[in-house]
């Protein structure tokens, strides 16, 4: 019996300690830095808008010969180039960059970005804001080829449809994306911790006019190399 008592007793406080490890590891840990979810999304879903409606817009430009005078819209399939172009500087904005640079987030330090814990609202570098320059340089390259197309290829005409696709649209959502990842909402986290901005207003700043400035050039060069009409008979479509 004593041998019975010894061998229960020892198998029930392995199952508390069991139990007892089980309930610890299941604990959320709170973030050192917790950040806005909402506003998170907003930054994703603005990219998104501004630099799809950039990199799938036609080229558009006034046709002066008499057979086909007025506006044309030709959708170029190198167009790749520039959104490729802008898509590698954006990675290399986000990676090497950023980690030379070594700006934490707010609310985070050099140290805590370097262990990069998950969910921990720190585990990147925050400056030059990636969103930023990704939003802020599909705008320069909206910018770049409707100056191009306008002043060059359609001799100073005006066409709203370009301005809007090209910038208009751009620009909200790049404004958009700014605010989303810079805005102090006011939202608490399930520990009441007050959530913080994703980056700095300088941080912002940075991707913003190095991604704008960019984009304006990379826009500029590749509508100047690339004339908007197909070059053979009147395709839409341009390879």
């Amino acid at each position: 019996m004593r041998i019975r008592e010894i061998v229960l007793a020892t198998l029930g406080l392995v199952s508390a300690s069991w139990l007892y490890c089980t309930e610890a590891s299941a604990q959320t840990v709170p973030a050192i830095a917790p950040r806005d979810e909402t506003w998170g999304t907003v930054s994703h879903v603005s990219l998104g808008v501004g630099a799809g409606t950039v990199f799938l817009m036609p080229r558009v430009y006034y046709s002066d010969p008499e057979s086909t005078v007025g506006w044309k819209g030709r959708w170029h399939f190198s167009m790749f180039a520039p959104a490729m172009t802008m898509a590698a500087a954006t990675f290399l904005v986000d990676g090497p960059i950023r980690n030379a640079l070594q700006y934490p987030r707010p609310g985070c330090t050099v140290d805590q970005t370097l262990v990069a814990n998950t969910d921990s609202g720190c585990e990147t570098f925050g400056g030059p804001s990636t969103h930023a320059f990704a939003s802020w340089g599909a705008t320069g390259v909206g910018t770049g080829i409707f100056l191009v197309d306008t002043i060059k290829f359609s001799k100073g005409r005006f066409n709203a449809g370009s301005f809007i696709g090209n910038i208009g649209v751009p620009l909200i959502a790049s404004v958009l994306t700014s605010v989303g990842r810079g805005v102090e909402s006011g939202a608490t986290d399930e520990f009441g911790t007050a959530a913080l901005p994703y980056e700095t207003s300088n941080q912002i700043i940075a991707g913003t006019f190095a991604g704008f400035f960019s984009g304006l050039l990379v826009g500029g060069a590749y509508a100047l190399l690339q004339r908007p009409s197909c070059g053979y008979g009147n395709a839409i479509f341009c390879w």
